[in-house]
């Protein structure tokens, strides 16, 4: 009875370990290669083979050595080998990176390299553990239906307690390094016992580990870090750049999703258009705004430095990402702020509406949420719109791709009568949709009047851009929006060269 009680702590905290080493892969993965699909479908798949491969070899394992020292031997050295993930993942991730992109292969092949490379023996060591317990703790067959189905329960129950530990706790409190060594001395301490006292030094030398500091979790090019940790929801960096301009990365941190100017209050890239965008449908400048997508608070800055006057609702789902916008964004600046910590929709639903300019730049990086590309979603912001105001989407997308753009711009078509485009950036589109008859030379004619400066020289450039949307696409709806599919679509085109 006492080997059966520690079989079932031990199927427990292996099941544990595998599932919560798993959301822990991919949130290690997500600052080098995203956190999108098709990183997650790779993370998962590597996790189910490598499991799969554990229960073949723990099964042929057990009719060999059907004894709990060398099934704790198996769980110590899987343990051993989760510790030592973190500390060579940046390394491996950072070469893998430079040498994948001379090939562009992209985040398909190297998420699932990494992932294999990194994760995949420890995984294959726990998943031994499952068959190798049945067969010690199994005395007869009468009784085996019974204890197979004990400790494959157990093993589930310690799976759904990893993940939710990994998600809600360790991840967000303590990051990825110090989660995959707390599931790895928890392995090394059930190991332990069942080794003995002499193997009591793995995991108290794991403990002394996990008080180490944290390095940082990659290299950056020039500059200097200021920030960087984990939320709930991704990972967070804030670079100083060499000329002194601050940028937010989060996940894989190709994309910039916020920057503080060293000098000057313009950013030279897409937020500055926001400024100007709403005198293509108005001659007045927006007196309220709702930001859905706020991240550290860019375009909410540049408002307050502009048309001070405008009352601005900023609407963020990470409060981790709001705080560091005042910390580190200077977002505190425009006294005319508000900001939301919700979810964009259901805030706008619950708004109050008359807004003369509602921006929609919400992505987690790759995507755009799908509830916010459908035409239920764009009618919901027409409604909330004050007479002559305006919707202003920004699209993200691979250079060269007009897909999610051409889509984007006939769902919004089906809630706006004009719907207008400006290809601001080379991956970057800012679609305009209005029930005024929005048009590059009103906003010409507003760099006239209206507009001065820096100002009028930025609206003239997008007047000269401006233009009706893309033709074709589709209508996306609440019912069938397969944002996710077609930004994947365009992921592996980019991975096979194409």
């Amino acid at each position: 009875m006492r080997e059966h009680r520690f079989l079932y702590l031990l199927v427990f905290v292996v099941g544990t370990a595998s599932l919560g080493a798993e959301i822990a892969a991919a949130r290690l993965i997500a600052p080098f290669f995203g956190a999108s699909t098709i990183v997650w479908a790779n993370t998962i798949a590597v996790v189910l083979v490598a499991l799969s491969t554990g229960y073949w070899l723990g099964g042929k394992l057990a009719d060999r050595h059907p004894e709990v020292r060398s099934l704790s031997l198996a769980v110590l050295a899987a343990a051993v080998l989760m510790a030592a993930v973190p500390f060579i993942a940046r390394p491996f991730l950072d070469v893998s990176v430079d040498a994948l992109d001379e090939i562009e292969a992209g985040a398909f092949v190297g998420s699932l390299f990494g992932v294999l490379v990194l994760v995949g023996v420890p995984i294959v060591l726990l998943g031994t553990c499952s068959p190798w317990a049945i067969r010690i703790a199994v005395p007869d067959v009468a009784h085996s239906g019974r204890i197979a189905g004990r400790l494959y329960a157990l093993s589930t129950v310690g799976s759904l307690a990893g993940t939710m530990v990994a998600a809600l706790v360790l991840i967000p409190f303590a990051g990825t390094q110090r989660t995959f060594l707390a599931f790895a001395l928890a392995l090394a301490v059930v190991a332990a016992l069942g080794l003995g006292w002499r193997f009591a030094g793995v995991p108290a030398l794991l403990a002394v580990v996990i008080a180490l500091p944290v390095g940082t979790v990659k290299a950056i090019d020039d500059g200097r870090i200021l920030y960087e940790g984990e939320s709930r929801y991704q990972y967070i960096r804030v670079t100083e750049q060499d000329d002194g301009d601050r940028v937010l990365e989060l996940n894989e941190g190709q994309a910039v999703h916020s920057m503080l100017p060293a000098r000057g209050y313009l950013t030279a890239d897409y937020w500055d258009s926001f400024l100007v965008l709403p005198f293509a449908a108005s001659a007045e400048p927006p007196k309220r705004i709702a930001i859905l997508g706020n991240a550290g608070g860019t375009v909410a800055r540049e408002y307050g430095r502009f048309w001070p006057r405008a009352e601005v609702d900023a609407v963020e789902l990470d409060p981790k990402v709001t705080e560091i916008g005042y910390r580190y964004f200077d977002m505190g600046s425009n006294p005319r702020l508000r900001v939301f910590d919700e979810d964009a929709r259901p805030w706008l639903r619950s708004s109050r509406g008359g807004y003369d300019m509602i921006v929609v730049d919400a992505y987690h990086q790759p995507y755009i949420p799908f509830y916010m590309a459908t035409r239920e979603f764009f009618e919901l912001a027409r409604d909330r719109l004050a007479p002559g105001g305006v919707v202003v989407v920004n699209v993200g997308h691979p250079e060269g791709s007009d897909d999610l753009e051409t889509v984007l711009g006939r769902t919004m078509a089906a809630a706006f009568p004009t719907v207008r485009r400006d290809p601001v950036e080379q991956t970057n589109t800012l679609l305009v949709g209005s029930d005024a008859p929005a048009a590059g030379a009103r906003l010409e004619a507003a760099a006239g009047t209206r507009l001065h400066g820096n100002l009028a020289e930025l609206a003239r450039f997008d007047a000269a851009r401006l233009a009706p949307r893309l033709p074709g696409g589709e209508v996306y709806t609440d019912d069938r929006a397969p944002v996710e599919w077609l930004t994947d679509k365009t992921i592996l085109g980019y991975a096979a060269g194409r």
